[in-house]
C-alpha cells in the first residue's frame, strides 16, 4: 500500500525526492536534536497523484487524520479548539528549492470562536486578531482564488483612515474589523463564506498547495531554472509558533556564510514582533542578525550554536529560518543556501582548504554558468560620479537599463529588445516574469533575505535591496531620491549589485578581475581570494577531465587569446571570414570570372593572403592542432545585396546616367546565383565539387603555411575539414583533390606535409551514414548549429524571432535547442554517428565545433557520448574546461548543484 504521510521523526535529508527539500531537512534537524516544532509531511507522490486525477489519492485523508491526532496528543490540544487552540502552518516544499513560487497558509485552525480562545491563552487580543486576519487573507487568496490586491487595498484604506504608517500601529479592534472586512470580500468575490471548520481549512489548504505546483509563477520559475515539471511538491504541516507575540518574539532568516561573497560569519535579517513572511516580503525593513545579540542574547547564542552544527553537518552554506516565541528559539527550516557565483567559488575553495570536502566535491559545487558570470565586466567606480542611492548588495554584478515600475512593463519592453531595471518597493512572487525579463532588480525595502534578494541570487540577476533613500511611487511610475532627484519611467539607470549602489545614466564598464586573471595571469588587488578560488577549480577540472577543449578562432589574435584561456588547439577555423574586408574585391573577381584563366588569376591573388592567415594562426597555436574548414557559405554571400545593387542601378537610370558596369555585372551574377533556400543550396563540399580551383587554392595555402612554419622551426599541426558532407562519395572526391595538392606542395618544398582530412557531421544523413563516411574521414567534427537546423527543420535566423518565445512559454522547449543541445533528437544522431564511425574506424577522433561546445549542459552530454574534444568561442573556453572536469566526476555533476 502506498504511503502518503510521514512524521518528521520518520524522515531524513536523503528523502528529499519524496518529502521535498523542506520536509526532508525538517526531519534531519529533528534527528539532530534541534528545536523543531513537530509536524508531518504529505509526500510528492500524493501531489503527483492529485495532479494526475484532480482528486485526493485514496487513503491520504485518513493518513493525515491519524498524524493530526498524534500531533494533537503531543500538544495536548486539539486543532482549532475554542480554548487555547492548536494552530498549524501548511507550506510547500519541492525537492528543488523554489523560493516563494508556491503557496503557504499560516494559522490554520482559527475561526470566529477559536480566535477568542487564542486571545485569552496568549494574553493579547491584538495578536489573536492579527493572526486571524492573516489566515483569512492567505486562505482567501491561496485557496479561494481572491486577488491578493483586494485584501491589500482594504489594509491600505484602514491604515490611511487611522493614520498608521504600518500594520503595527493598528490595534486589536482595527484588526478585528479588518478580519470581518476580509470575510465580506471573500463572500463578495466568490459567493462562498470563509470556512469555519478547522478540518476543512486543513484539507483545502493542502490541496491548494498541490495546485500551486502548476501555478503560472511556479511554471515560469521551473522553465527558468530547468526544473522538471513532473516532480510535484510535498506539503509540510507543522505546529505554529509565533514571532508576533510582542517585543520578546520575532522571526529571522540566517546564513552560515555571506551568500553574496562567501565570507565566513553569521549573516541574515531579524524582525522583532513579526512572522516569517514579514521578513522575506520586505514590507518592513529588518535589522541585521548581529542586532539580535543585543535584543535576546540567549536566543542569539543558541542560534549561533545551531548554525555551526548545521554547517558542519551539511558541509555547506546553510540557509535557516527561525522564530523566537517569547524568548524560546525554534528552527523552522534549513536548506543548502542559494548563493552567487562569487560565493560558490569562494565557499568551495575554503571548505576544501578546511578539509570538510574533497577537491572533487569542491569542483562539483561550482559551475561553468557561474564562472561565465564572473567574467562579465563591472562598473568603473572612478568614473561614475555620486550614486543616486545606496542599498544592500543582494546579488552582485553590473547592469544598465531603463527604469520600469511593474512586471508587465518589464516584460513588454524586454520583448521589444530594450534593457530594463525593475524598480519596486518590494517584490512578490507575482513579479517573477518581470524579474526574469529585467537586467537588474532594485527595491527600496527588504534585506539580503527578502524575496527579491533570494530569487535574484538564484537566477544570477543583479539586485540591490533596501535602498531606503529612494521613495518608489509605482502609481506615478517614478522614484525620488533623498535629495529630490526625480527618476521617471524609461530613464536609464545603472545598478551595481556588488557595491549596493545605483547611478544615473549608463555607467562605464571595466573588465572583471577574473577575466583579467584568465587572460593575463594578474591577480589584482582586492580580488585575490576570488581569483585563487577560480584558479583552484580550473586546476582540478584540468586534472580530471577527459575532454580536450579547443577554440573556434579565425585570426592569430583570437587564436592567441584562446590559448591564454587554456585552449588546446583550434577546433574550427572558418576560412570564409578571411575573404571579407579589403579582399572582397578579389572574391568578386573569382565569382565573376568568365573563363578559367580569369578565375585562376583571382585565386592566385588570394593564395598568398590565405597562406599568411594560416601561418599566423599556426604560429599562435604552435604544437597544437588547428582544424581548418574549407569554404562553407554560398558564394553570393560575398557579393553585394541584390536589392541594394538594383536600387543603385535604378537610381543611375533615373538620373539619366549610365549604371556602373561593375554593378551591372554583379547584379547579373547575384541574380544568376540566387537561391530560394541558400543554406541548403550550393555551399560546403558542393562548392568544392563545382567551382574549379577553389579547393586547390585553399589547400595549397594551408600546405605552404605548414611548410613556412616548419622551416621557421615551428611544429604546425594543421587538419583540413570538409563541410556539409552528406554522402561518402562527396568526401572521397574532395579528399582526393586535397591529397593531390598536399603531395604537390610536399614535392615542391621538400617538406613532408601531412594534414589529416576529416569532415563536419552537420546533416542528418551524414550522421545516419557515418559508418560509410568514416571510410574516408580521418576525423569527425559535429557542426551542431546546422545539425540542429536540419534536424528540426528550422531556419535559425527566422524561427528564433518568430516563435521560439511561444515554444518556451508552452513548454515545447525547456531551452532553445541552439543554446543547449537537444539530447533526444540531435543528441541521438550524435550517438549514432559516434558508434558507427568508430565501428568503421576504431580510434576515430571526434569533436564538436558548434557553440554547443561551450554550453555547460551540452558539454556533459558530449562527455557521455564519448567525444574527444569540444570547441567553442575563446571566451567560453574556461567555462568548457570547468564543465569538462565536472562531467568527469563520478556520477557527473550536471548543472549547477547549488
Amino acid at each position: 500500500m502506498v504511503r502518503y504521510v510521514y512524521d518528521f521523526h520518520e524522515g531524513g535529508r536523503d528523502m528529499a525526492g519524496l518529502l521535498g527539500g523542506k520536509g526532508a531537512n525538517l526531519a534531519e534537524m529533528s534527528r539532530l536534536g534541534l528545536p523543531v516544532p513537530p509536524g508531518f509531511t504529505v509526500t510528492t507522490e500524493a501531489c503527483r497523484a492529485f495532479l494526475r486525477t484532480g482528486t485526493e489519492p485514496g487513503g491520504m485523508s485518513e493518513e493525515i487524520s491519524r498524524h493530526l491526532t498524534a500531533l494533537e496528543a503531543g500538544a495536548e490540544r486539539l486543532l482549532g479548539q475554542p480554548d487555547d487552540p492548536l494552530l498549524l502552518s501548511v507550506r510547500s516544499g519541492a525537492r528543488v528549492s523554489m523560493p516563494g513560487m508556491m503557496e503557504t497558509v499560516l494559522d490554520i485552525g482559527l475561526n470566529d470562536d477559536s480566535v477568542l480562545g487564542l486571545a485569552k491563552s496568549s494574553g493579547s487580543d491584538r495578536f489573536a486578531w492579527d493572526s486571524y486576519r492573516r489566515l483569512i487573507q492567505m486562505f482567501g487568496s491561496t485557496v479561494m482564488g481572491v486577488d491578493a490586491a483586494v485584501f491589500e487595498r482594504a489594509m491600505t484604506r484602514l491604515k490611511e483612515f487611522r493614520g498608521a504608517p504600518d500594520d503595527l500601529h493598528l490595534d486589536a479592534s482595527d484588526l478585528a474589523g479588518l478580519a470581518e472586512t476580509y470575510k465580506d470580500l471573500i463572500h463578495e468575490v466568490t459567493g462562498d463564506d470563509f470556512p469555519q471548520s478547522p478540518a476543512e481549512q486543513l484539507r483545502r489548504a493542502v490541496l491548494a498547495v498541490f495546485r500551486s505546483w502548476n501555478g503560472e509563477r511556479a511554471r515560469l520559475y521551473r522553465r527558468r531554472e530547468h526544473i522538471p515539471d513532473d516532480l510535484g511538491t510535498a506539503v509540510t504541516v507543522q505546529r505554529m509558533v509565533f514571532g508576533n507575540l510582542g517585543p520578546d518574539s520575532g522571526s529571522g532568516v540566517a546564513f552560515t556564510r555571506d551568500p553574496a561573497t562567501g565570507r565566513p560569519g553569521l549573516y541574515g535579517d531579524y524582525l522583532a514582533n513579526a512572522q516569517g513572511e514579514d521578513v522575506v516580503s520586505g514590507i518592513r525593513n529588518t535589522v541585521s542578525l548581529a542586532e539580535l545579540e543585543h535584543l535576546d542574547a540567549t536566543s542569539y547564542r543558541q542560534l549561533c550554536d545551531h548554525m555551526r552544527t548545521l554547517e558542519h553537518h551539511y558541509r555547506d552554506l546553510c540557509d535557516i529560518e527561525f522564530t523566537i516565541e517569547r524568548g524560546r528559539l525554534w528552527m523552522l527550516q534549513t536548506r543548502v543556501g542559494k548563493r552567487t557565483a562569487e560565493a560558490a567559488f569562494a565557499i568551495a575553495a575554503e571548505l576544501a582548504e578546511e578539509g570538510l570536502i574533497g577537491e572533487d566535491e569542491g569542483l562539483a559545487r561550482v559551475s561553468g554558468e557561474g564562472l561565465a558570470r564572473l567574467m562579465f565586466p563591472r562598473f568603473d567606480t572612478t568614473a561614475t560620479g555620486d550614486p543616486l542611492a545606496h542599498g544592500i548588495p543582494a546579488s552582485p554584478g553590473a547592469a544598465v537599463g531603463a527604469a520600469v515600475f511593474d512586471s508587465a512593463e518589464a516584460v513588454r519592453r524586454a520583448a521589444a529588445g530594450e534593457k530594463v531595471v525593475l524598480v519596486r518597493q518590494e517584490t512578490t512572487p507575482d513579479d517573477l516574469p518581470g524579474m526574469v525579463a529585467a537586467q537588474a532588480v532594485l527595491t527600496s525595502r527588504g534585506g539580503k533575505t527578502s524575496h527579491a534578494a533570494v530569487v535574484a541570487r538564484g537566477m544570477g540577476k543583479v539586485c540591490v535591496c533596501g535602498a531606503e533613500e529612494l521613495t518608489v511611487d509605482t502609481v506615478a511610475r517614478r522614484f525620488t531620491t533623498r535629495d529630490g532627484t526625480l527618476v521617471e519611467e524609461g530613464t536609464v539607470v545603472s545598478v551595481d549589485g556588488s557595491a549596493g549602489a545605483v547611478y544615473a545614466g549608463a555607467a562605464p564598464l571595466v573588465d572583471s578581475a577574473v577575466m583579467r586573471y584568465l587572460e593575463t595571469g594578474e591577480r589584482g588587488e582586492g580580488s585575490a581570494q576570488l581569483v585563487d578560488a577560480v584558479a583552484r577549480a580550473l586546476r582540478r577540472a584540468d586534472g580530471v577531465r577527459r575532454l580536450e577543449v579547443r577554440a573556434n578562432a579565425d585570426t592569430p589574435e583570437d587564436a592567441a587569446r584562446a590559448r591564454r584561456f587554456g585552449a588546446r588547439g583550434i577546433g574550427l577555423c572558418r576560412t570564409e571570414h578571411m575573404f571579407l574586408g579589403d579582399r572582397r574585391r578579389l572574391v568578386e573577381e573569382m565569382i565573376l570570372a568568365r573563363d578559367d584563366s580569369a578565375r585562376e588569376r583571382a585565386l592566385a591573388a588570394l593564395l598568398p593572403l590565405q597562406r599568411q592567415d594560416f601561418a599566423g594562426i599556426l604560429e599562435a597555436m604552435d604544437g597544437l592542432p588547428v582544424t581548418i574548414r574549407l569554404l562553407d557559405p554560398p558564394l553570393h554571400e560575398f557579393l553585394p545585396d541584390r536589392t541594394e545593387l538594383a536600387v543603385r542601378i535604378a537610381t543611375a537610370d533615373a538620373r539619366g546616367d549610365l549604371p556602373d558596369p561593375h554593378d551591372t555585372e554583379l547584379l547579373d551574377a547575384v541574380s544568376r546565383m540566387h537561391e530560394e533556400n541558400p543554406m541548403l543550396g550550393l555551399r560546403g563540399v558542393r562548392l568544392g565539387l563545382v567551382v574549379p580551383g577553389l579547393v586547390a587554392m585553399q589547400v595549397r595555402a594551408v600546405a605552404e603555411a605548414v611548410v613556412e612554419r616548419t622551416r621557421a622551426g615551428g611544429s604546425p599541426d594543421a587538419e583540413i575539414m570538409v563541410p556539409l558532407v552528406g554522402a561518402v562519395e562527396e568526401l572521397r572526391i574532395e579528399r582526393g583533390e586535397v591529397e593531390r595538392v598536399l603531395a604537390e606542395v610536399s614535392e615542391e618544398s621538400g617538406v613532408a606535409v601531412r594534414c589529416p582530412v576529416g569532415t563536419m557531421i552537420e546533416l542528418p544523413r551524414a550522421a545516419l551514414t557515418a559508418g560509410r563516411i568514416a571510410e574516408e574521414a580521418q576525423f569527425f567534427s559535429f557542426g551542431t548549429n546546422d545539425l540542429t537546423q536540419t534536424t528540426w527543420g528550422f531556419s535559425r535566423d527566422d524561427v528564433e524571432a518568430e516563435f521560439f518565445s511561444a515554444y518556451l512559454d508552452k513548454g515545447v522547449f525547456a531551452a532553445s535547442p541552439f543554446e543547449t543541445l537537444d539530447r533526444e533528437g540531435v543528441g541521438r544522431l550524435v550517438e549514432v554517428a559516434v558508434a558507427e564511425g568508430r565501428a568503421t574506424r576504431p580510434g576515430l577522433k571526434i569533436g564538436v565545433c558548434g557553440e554547443h561546445g561551450g554550453d555547460p549542459d551540452s558539454v556533459h552530454f558530449f562527455h557521455g557520448a564519448g567525444l574527444d574534444y569540444v570547441s567553442c568561442s575563446p571566451f567560453r573556453v574556461p567555462v568548457a574546461r570547468l564543465e569538462a572536469g565536472r562531467a568527469a566526476l563520478p556520477g557527473g555533476a550536471a548543472g549547477d548543484s547549488r
